[in-house]
């Protein structure tokens, strides 16, 4: 796997949604990663081509159980309370299977910083990488203020911020963000319809 250091947002995007697959913060669906083929369906989703799986192969339980592990480690550094540390869990995640950068021309002819993996590197190292690259990313170009706990008061998701304006709330949009909403304006027909 190729990694692009000048593309922060995908690993940044994969650490928030691993980590909010945990049935920790997916109270009501529970589990989102319960089978391989889940991982599978994920990696695809998020565009994740790791170099493990380049020969076909699909995820196995082994593999699943280590994103598992994984999916913990990265909440624990999204988590944290300095900028420092993020910096410290992003580069033991980036080292896992990362290699020193290397500089190639990408398919437009230009120039780009890249982080190969080890190619014997297993799905979860090759992950832990690319969400590494990312969060040293973000920390470097929006600063560790965007990682973030969901503002949803019933959801324990965390999440780092990469939208352009900083002003993202809830760890998934689509399910936090419309939960509150519904409920705003439910008490606001309420409050409408007593008076």
């Amino acid at each position: 796997m190729y990694i692009p250091l000048s593309d922060y947002r995908t690993g940044a995007a994969v650490a928030t949604a691993l980590v909010n697959t945990s049935p920790t913060v997916r109270a009501i669906g529970g589990e989102a990663l319960p089978a391989p083929e889940a991982l599978a369906d994920f990696l695809t989703e998020h565009g994740v081509r790791a170099s493990a799986l380049a020969d076909g192969r699909a995820p196995t339980d082994d593999d699943l159980f280590q994103v598992h592990l994984l999916r913990r480690e990265v909440r624990g550094v999204i988590e944290t309370e300095t900028e420092e540390q993020a910096v410290a869990g992003g580069t033991v995640l980036a080292g896992r299977a990362g290699l020193a950068p290397v500089l190639e021309r990408d398919s437009g002819g230009d120039w780009q910083w890249y982080v190969p993996t080890a190619p014997d590197a297993p799905l979860d190292r090759e992950l832990a990488a690319l969400i590494g690259v990312g969060l040293l990313g973000a920390v470097l170009a929006l600063g560790h203020e965007r990682f973030r706990p969901c503002a949803a008061p019933d959801c324990r998701g965390v999440f780092v911020d990469t939208s352009r304006a900083g002003r993202r709330r809830y760890c998934m949009p689509d399910q936090c963000g419309n939960r509150i909403n519904v409920a705003n304006h439910r008490a606001r027909r309420a409050g409408s319809v007593t008076r």
